[in-house]
């Protein structure tokens, strides 16, 4: 009895051996004094010492750094900040889909552009016509529904659509370090918000799922809407008419006008989200990082010259003004969820 007793001792050793190494393996985020590591995705360099150390001065009660929680907004761009932008933005994928899947209702588009390019796999041509030849074909594919039914066509998008490159879902185009740093301020006390210049209801039936956040703290460019009453059922209508455009510029005024607070940490990865950057740096304690895309085996490496994502200005002034640069190659041990 005393042999078997030791025997089932020693299996039961073995298979609490077994767990905790399978525990390690699939974690992958479990310290050596048995905590979980925070940023896990994160190589040990100097981009994250600095983000950890803005997030513990400013939640530590009594230390001079200390913010309110109330105060702690984190504001997010999305395209090439949170989710991938190339070769070309996900919602701009999205539109030449509708476009295709319409088209059988609409011969003429054979012959006009910039809808002709589009159904011609023409990026060129669809470029030619400059920034009103996109629009049209936005408010082609955004609008003449309620806003419910947008909703479901971008989720059925979401659910079918596949990455031209990599051929993941979409959702699944996301940077898994960024999606760390949302969970890790969060975990602080802070408030996350997107400020992106996509469009808020492409984005908002996504980022729940996708980031944690909810639709309403999602700040994004609008098409205008209006009350209608159909078949005695109350539905808002999407119209062909920008209402507001969350880019550049737009993004502080966005933010000041739909969230109310001045953030104190603010992310972005191009010049589009120069003026957020300097806006939320301009007083009171407060954090600026830029994602370089310099990762060209994991990623794309892009910055200057990019007609998508381009980071020039704000690239230049980062080290003048504090912002801190992410290094993607160097600083990412991990880039997308699905990478081994």
């Amino acid at each position: 009895m005393r042999i078997r007793s030791m025997r089932l001792e020693a299996s039961g050793a073995l298979l609490a051996s077994l767990v905790v190494a399978l525990l390690l393996i699939v974690g992958g985020a479990v310290t050596a004094t048995g905590a979980q590591e925070d940023l896990p995705s994160w190589n040990d360099t100097a981009a994250k010492a600095r983000i950890m150390d803005f997030v513990k001065a400013t939640t530590t009660a009594g230390g001079e750094g200390f913010v309110a929680a109330e105060d702690r907004i984190a504001v997010f761009d999305n395209d090439g900040t949170l989710w991938s932008e190339q070769p070309l933005y996900n919602q701009l994928a999205f539109v030449f889909d509708r476009i295709k899947a319409l088209a059988p209702e609409h011969p003429e588009w054979k012959e006009t552009e910039p809808f002709k390019s589009v159904l011609a796999g023409d990026l060129g041509g669809v470029f030619k016509g400059g920034a009103k030849g996109v629009v049209d074909l936005a408010m082609t594919t955004h609008a003449g529904m309620t806003t419910d039914e947008f909703s479901k066509i971008v989720a059925d998008w979401f659910a079918s659509a596949r990455h031209p490159q990599t051929g993941k879902p979409y959702d699944q185009m996301t940077y898994l370090p960024m999606r760390e740093l949302l969970d890790y301020l969060r975990a602080n006390g802070f408030k996350t918000y997107i400020v992106s210049g996509g469009g808020v209801e492409f984005m908002r039936p996504m980022t729940g799922k996708m980031y944690g956040i909810p639709p309403e703290q999602v700040v994004g460019s609008t098409i205008t809407t209006e009350f209608a009453v159909v078949d005695d059922v109350p539905v808002l209508r999407r119209l062909p008419k920008i209402d507001f455009v969350d880019d550049g510029p737009g993004k502080p005024a966005g933010i000041n006008k739909f969230i109310g607070r001045r953030p104190i940490f603010v992310a972005g990865n191009s010049d589009g989200d120069y003026e957020m950057l300097r806006w939320v740096t301009a007083k009171g304690p407060s954090f600026a990082m830029i994602v370089h895309h310099t990762d060209a085996e994991r990623e794309v490496a892009y910055d200057r010259k990019s007609e998508i994502g381009k980071l020039d200005k704000a690239l230049d002034e980062a080290e003048r003004r504090n912002w801190l640069v992410v290094d993607m190659k160097a600083d990412w041990r991990q880039v997308f969820a699905f990478d081994k």
